[in-house]
């Protein structure tokens, strides 16, 4: 890991790897997250890096507008997410994430459902 990467809050970490989620650049993205990052979600328990990429990251075109409501840092290297999206379809949500970030990287993220707006 870079020490430039290492200097940056865990907060802006979170917001790189949302902007790179955005973008559909994987390297970065891949970058972003530990070689042994898990991805926990009412459709996905416990899955590793590389389907996490494969399955979840290129889902980005399934959404017309994105909107961090709220990022906070809380504990040990965590930081929730809270943001707000609207699908092609027109339908608003809000979702939460509880993620883990160490040493510049995501190590877990828990994503909470949350129900339309």
């Amino acid at each position: 890991m870079s020490t430039e990467n290492s200097r940056i809050s865990n907060t802006e970490t979170v917001r790189a790897s949302i902007d790179a989620y955005h973008r559909q650049d994987i390297e970065t993205a891949s970058r972003l997250l530990a070689d042994d990052f898990t991805f926990t979600s009412p459709q996905d328990d416990h899955i590793d890096k590389a389907t996490y990429l494969e399955r979840c990251f290129p889902t980005a075109n399934r959404f017309t507008t994105s909107e961090v409501l709220a990022l906070v840092p809380s504990g040990d290297g965590d930081v929730l997410l809270l943001y707000e999206y609207q699908l092609t379809t027109g339908e608003r949500y809000r979702n939460a994430e509880c993620i883990t970030v160490r040493d510049g990287r995501l190590v877990e993220t828990q994503v909470f459902f949350g129900g339309r707006v």
